[in-house]
């Protein structure tokens, strides 16, 4: 059965989107065929990641939205060498004129939903990862209802303390089937249990992992995917871990 899966934080710059990249390669590592599609339409990025800049980005959600494409039509094979499954990304477009069409006319929500489904099916996915825009907006509400896992990715800082909070409780109240929480950049002082033990009781949510800081996380400053680069890394491991539950 195709799974959806939402990766979602309540505030931006938690490196949501490195996660959503680094488990969509892990599952594809494990041959899945999986899709990943960037809603984070008022500043996309994720096709940095997967080594798209954005001028060579011909095709994207936006055609779809608006110009009437199909939206298997508008995504990419990022698939990376070696790499048993597949990968496909929807991008959001990088030129100014589509960003501002967003902000001053939005897009028709159910229309994007509608397109999730659809993906499904026309690329035969196993999984979708949808990559949300920070906080709560109609879009992000309707992905997370048709999504069968929400993974909340956030920092171990009262900001994000707070903003988590919120998120787990529309969740509970959207009734979500499933909910995992990743506490990412840990300082390395920090006691990786300890932490993933508080953030399970503050929210009564279960705690997928604990990403520690990473300094070949930041030397890579986002020039592909992690998981891929380096195999063998702890960090992977981790990534594995949160990929593995995905699939129970």
């Amino acid at each position: 059965m195709s799974k959806i899966i939402s990766v979602h934080s309540f505030r931006g710059g938690t490196g949501k989107s490195n996660t959503t990249a680094n488990l969509a390669a892990v599952l594809a590592m494990h041959g899945q065929r999986v899709g990943v599609i960037d809603t984070d339409i008022q500043s996309p990025g994720i096709h940095i990641l997967f080594g798209l800049r954005g001028d060579e980005i011909n095709t994207s959600l936006n055609d779809y939205l608006w110009h009437g494409k199909e939206i298997q039509e508008v995504a990419h094979d990022v698939t990376p060498a070696n790499v048993a499954g597949k990968i496909f990304l929807i991008p959001s477009s990088t030129k100014p004129g589509e960003i501002t069409r967003v902000l001053r006319e939005g897009y028709d929500a159910q229309r994007l939903t509608r397109g999730l489904r659809q993906l499904l099916d026309a690329l035969q996915l196993d999984t979708l990862i949808i990559d949300t825009h920070p906080g709560l907006n109609e879009e992000t509400l309707l992905s997370l209802v048709i999504s069968h896992t929400l993974v909340i990715v956030m920092r171990p800082d009262q900001q994000d303390y707070e903003g988590t909070g919120i998120t787990v409780q529309v969740a509970k109240e959207l009734q979500v089937p499933r909910l995992l929480l990743v506490v990412n950049n840990m300082p390395l002082v920090f006691d990786a249990n300890a932490v993933a033990e508080q953030v399970a009781k503050t929210y009564d949510c279960p705690v997928a992992a604990v990403l520690p800081h990473s300094e070949e996380m930041m030397n890579l400053a986002s020039a592909g995917i992690f998981a891929v680069r380096y195999p063998d890394h702890p960090l992977t491991a981790l990534y594995q871990k949160i990929a593995a539950q995905l699939n129970t």
